[in-house]
């Protein structure tokens, strides 16, 4: 095992163990997840948890894009890109960070985002940025909403973490060279997110 493959192993394995022993953690629906080719998760933002959640959750390993600001600090930085991340800047269009994300699918690997483009404290779903739709429609990759809870207790994020997929999002129906269908497509994974919050207890 290369030495990338297995930091990300062992980083996987503690945060297993501490989401259990700690977090009471429940996944669900992962025989949705392909096993092989490119594929997007597209989850909920509520808790710095969610990445790493996912990531644990996901039976493949994730190529997370993160905020550019995580990767400022040399060390931290350093440790992101070992775990196959890379950054965004948000608010501006971010060329790099696209094409970056396009050779990651090109690859046949899984990259993972949050259409809302930044943690929503509230736990309210936020209107979707069209990066995630856009990527789809451009490499075919398949869409794989993730419903992400984290319980608060006294206001504080201490509680269960439960993290839910869902079934492939259907956009065949979409014209990738229609204009409108990049914002179709993102309204439509905040609906299949929307989904899988309402009811984890079911599979």
């Amino acid at each position: 095992m290369e030495g990338w493959a297995l930091l990300y192993t062992v980083s996987k394995f503690i945060v297993w163990v501490y989401l259990k022993l700690f977090r009471n953690f429940e996944v669900k629906g992962q025989e949705y997840m392909p096993a092989y080719g490119p594929v997007i998760l597209v989850a909920n933002h509520v808790s710095n948890l969610d990445p790493p959640a996912v990531g644990v959750a996901c039976p493949r390993r994730v190529h997370f894009m993160a905020k550019h600001e995580l990767f400022i600090n040399p060390v931290s930085g350093w440790f992101l890109r070992a775990l196959g991340a890379f950054p965004v800047k948000r608010n501006t269009p971010d060329r790099a960070a696209f094409k970056q994300a396009l050779n990651i699918l090109k690859k046949g690997l899984v990259l993972g985002m949050f259409p809302e483009g930044t943690r929503n404290k509230s736990g309210e779903l936020g209107p979707a940025q069209q990066g995630a739709a856009v990527l789809a429609l451009r490499t075919q990759a398949i869409l794989i909403p993730v419903g992400v809870r984290v319980r608060i207790k006294n206001g504080k994020d201490k509680g269960q973490v439960q993290v839910r997929f869902g079934p492939a999002i259907p956009w065949d129906d979409l014209d990738p060279k229609d204009r409108s269908s990049a914002q179709i497509l993102a309204n439509r994974i905040m609906i299949h997110i929307a989904q899988l919050l309402e009811d984890p207890t079911k599979a």
